[in-house]
């Protein structure tokens, strides 16, 4: 009997968990590949923010979500979301998820937060959250380029209805190496204009923290980032963004530097300012075509240095042979002055791809691709003597 009822309980527990983990939502993103080139081994990886992404990434990548809701009672709702990402080199069987060569680690926690919804009254959408998570981040996919990314570790208030849109509250902590920086993130966003046509607006606040110590030994300056970004639906069957950035010294920085609005440089004293406009979008201007495409100028000013600026100009078109077969191109072009230092450059790419569906964002997408690499400015980009390089390989991109 008590066999019995111990092999019961077993199958019991078992049945439960089962349901349980049935309940989880497992979320994520990964790239991977191999390739060679022509005098550099592996696959080079040039300037991807700047040429596009395709063909030229060179890393194992991976984020691993589990989130559950764990709490609905009452139209009160709570949610726990976590998120680890790894990355690699890819270079052998056995790869240890420790720290790199330059110290950096090779697993990292991206997510682990809680958002509780139904607390404010009549306003089901608006959620109270806290913990660490990624933040309404706004990237273009086809260069791999955030931004406008504070992500990080905080609490917020979001998506609360005021008016026409929805407004965002949230402090994320930011801090520069050992000094401690908060950031005071305040959007206002889904501001309708016209016909499939919205605005979004943001102010972003580095406050610098810092110890009695850190001050007696250096000079801290706050900083300010303003966002604007315009979004139209419906155009040529896709959509374009275009976003207008202004930032003052840390954020200032970020400008040219393409950085994302987070990793705020608190001993920024030059007085930098900077500016950026961005447009990019998705078009499909027939059945069998589809077509990516960024533009970014930016440029950071200094009290006592050259200016830092750049334009950088990427397109990818598609084209679809079938639902799952693509042939895929991409073309990229920047050009750079920091401080009197000229850089720029090109990449070429042809890939051949297996893709889950026929949308420009269908994944999991297998790419067969060949590249080619060009610096104008340094002859020794590639190695001695080389201003030219190219990359053939395989690569898969998936994110679920």
């Amino acid at each position: 009997m008590n066999k019995i009822c111990l092999t019961a309980a077993a199958v019991s527990a078992a049945l439960m968990s089962a349901a349980t983990y049935a309940e989880v939502d497992f979320h994520g993103y990964m790239r991977a590949g191999v390739g060679v080139s022509g005098e550099n081994g592996s696959t080079v990886a040039y300037e991807k923010n700047k040429v596009g992404r395709l063909g030229n990434e060179n890393d194992v990548y991976g984020e691993l979500g589990l989130g559950k809701e764990v709490y609905n009672e009452n139209g009160k709702s709570f949610y726990v979301d976590s998120m680890l990402a790894v990355a690699t080199d890819g270079s052998s069987d056995w790869e240890g998820l420790g720290v790199n060569d330059d110290g950096s680690d090779n697993i990292a926690l991206r997510q682990f937060n809680v958002v509780a919804k139904g607390f404010i009254a009549g306003d089901q959408d608006a959620a109270v959250w806290a913990g660490k998570r990624y933040y309404q981040r706004h990237d273009i996919h086809i260069s791999d380029f955030y931004y406008w990314d504070t992500s990080g570790a905080g609490a917020g208030l979001e998506n609360l209805s005021v008016g026409p849109g929805k407004m965002s509250v949230a402090v994320i902590r930011d801090d520069s190496g050992e000094v401690n920086v908060n950031n005071f993130d305040l959007r206002y966003a889904g501001l309708g204009l016209w016909s499939d046509a919205s605005l979004e607006l943001g102010v972003n606040y580095g406050l610098v923290n810092a110890t009695d110590a850190q001050d007696a030994a250096n000079e801290f300056n706050d900083g300010v980032m303003l966002t604007a970004e315009l979004t139209q639906g419906g155009f040529l069957n896709g959509f374009n963004k275009t976003a207008l950035q202004f930032g003052t010294e840390g954020y200032g920085e970020q400008m040219a530097g393409l950085g994302a609005g987070h990793y705020f440089n608190a001993t920024s004293n030059d007085g930098a300012q900077g500016y950026r406009l961005i447009n990019w979008g998705v078009i499909a201007p027939s059945s069998t075509w589809e077509i990516g495409h960024q533009l970014v100028y930016a440029n950071t000013s200094y009290d006592s240095k050259d200016d830092h600026t750049i334009i950088s100009a990427v397109i990818r078109p598609e084209y679809k042979w079938s639902d799952n077969v693509k042939t895929i191109f991409e073309a990229g072009y920047y050009d750079e002055d920091n401080s009197g230092v000229d850089k720029s450059g090109s990449k070429l790419t042809i890939a051949q791809a297996l893709t889950a569906g026929p949308s420009f964002w269908a994944r999991p997408e297998l790419r067969f691709y060949a590249s080619y690499l060009s610096d104008y400015d340094n002859d020794n980009a590639f190695g001695a003597g080389n201003d030219t390089e190219y990359n053939i390989g395989a690569q898969v991109e998936a994110w679920w």
